[in-house]
């Protein structure tokens, strides 16, 4: 008969010497064809997958990272395709030195839209990989087998821009069973294909979800907020170049997008006024300021910094725009 002592040493060894965070989770990793923007997309039942998992930088690639991870995956990978290696180059390199290869799973596509993944085999099931044209999607602790090949299909499928693509792949995922624990956070992280020399200018969406009920769906919820804010900054610096036509274009999408954020709007009333449309400002103060009557403070003190004609007869004309309940 074992003693307590050789039953406690044996039933130790039987689990991994290993202290990476367990994010077991789902994700893709791809390159736009369009525009060769690149791009990862997560969701786990774990706190914060977006701190761990996604990695990209702007001409170099895209690194996912998870099950037992090693987040140095992430950062070694994209200097490894930054020196000139192919995703699977980088991957190899990386794997070779990894004695806890075997509970790794991750995937690399690299500006030229090459891919690469890998399983181990202890990564916890159902656990796999599936690659595409620039793309791959991988899961690990699924509640069935059909999970990524789900995420393919419908990456393939679904038209629009990359994060378009992106989401519908892990809605699919989750309709096919996702993760068996549930539900936790998210994250979608896309940088553009070409460096601008500006980095916080090469982020197109860096969104996450930390701890949400619904995390797939308060991602979207972001994304439809980040295009919105996309547009109004693409409108700033369009105004600042005084092209006032292309900037209410972009002025008007973002307030489209997002029309639960009075801010929005109010800035378009701001430029329409400035460059002599009164008529179409005006009641766009008058609804801002009914929705919220800080704006009315807000209003009075851009003159004096430029951001309205320093002309008290025209604020006033703005102002009067306001209930006299509110004024």
């Amino acid at each position: 008969m074992l003693s307590r002592s050789i039953v406690l040493v044996l039933t130790l060894a039987a689990f991994p010497a290993i202290a990476d965070p367990l994010v077991h989770t789902y994700s893709i990793v791809a390159r736009d064809p369009v525009t060769g923007d690149l791009g990862v997309a997560v969701q786990s039942h774990w706190f914060s997958v977006g701190s761990v998992v996604p990695w990209a930088e702007p001409g170099v690639g895209a690194v996912a990272t998870q099950a037992s991870v090693d987040p140095s995956y992430g950062p070694l990978g994209l200097e490894l395709m930054r020196s000139g290696k192919s995703a699977k180059q980088a991957l190899d390199s990386l794997l070779v030195s990894d004695p806890q290869a075997a509970f790794r799973q991750v995937a690399m596509v690299d500006a030229q839209g090459r891919v690469a993944a890998h399983t181990g085999a202890s990564a916890i099931p159902a656990a796999g990989d599936q690659q595409g044209a620039g793309f791959s999607v991988q899961a690990n602790l699924m509640r069935s087998d059909r999970v990524w090949p789900a995420m393919a299909a419908a990456f393939e499928a679904t038209e629009g821009d990359l994060a378009e693509r992106m989401l519908a792949a892990l809605d699919a995922a989750e309709a096919a069973g996702g993760d068996i624990r549930g539900r936790q956070s998210a994250a979608l992280l896309i940088v553009k294909a070409k460096p601008s020399g500006s980095p916080w200018a090469d982020r197109i969406f860096d969104l996450r979800i930390e701890d949400h009920p619904e995390p797939l769906a308060e991602l979207r919820r972001l994304v439809r907020l980040q295009r919105a804010y996309n547009h109004m900054n693409r409108g700033d610096a369009l105004a600042a170049e005084e092209r006032w036509e292309e900037a209410m274009v972009e002025y008007r999408a973002g307030a489209e997008l997002a029309p639960e954020i009075e801010e929005l709007p109010y800035w378009v009333a701001v430029t329409l006024f400035t460059i002599g449309r009164e008529a179409e400002a005006l009641p766009i103060f008058r609804d801002v300021f009914a929705r919220n009557s800080d704006w009315i403070e807000v209003t009075r003190r851009l003159p004096a910094v430029g951001f309205l004609p320093d002309d008290p007869a025209a604020l006033d004309k703005i102002l009067a725009t306001a209930g006299p309940e509110t004024r």
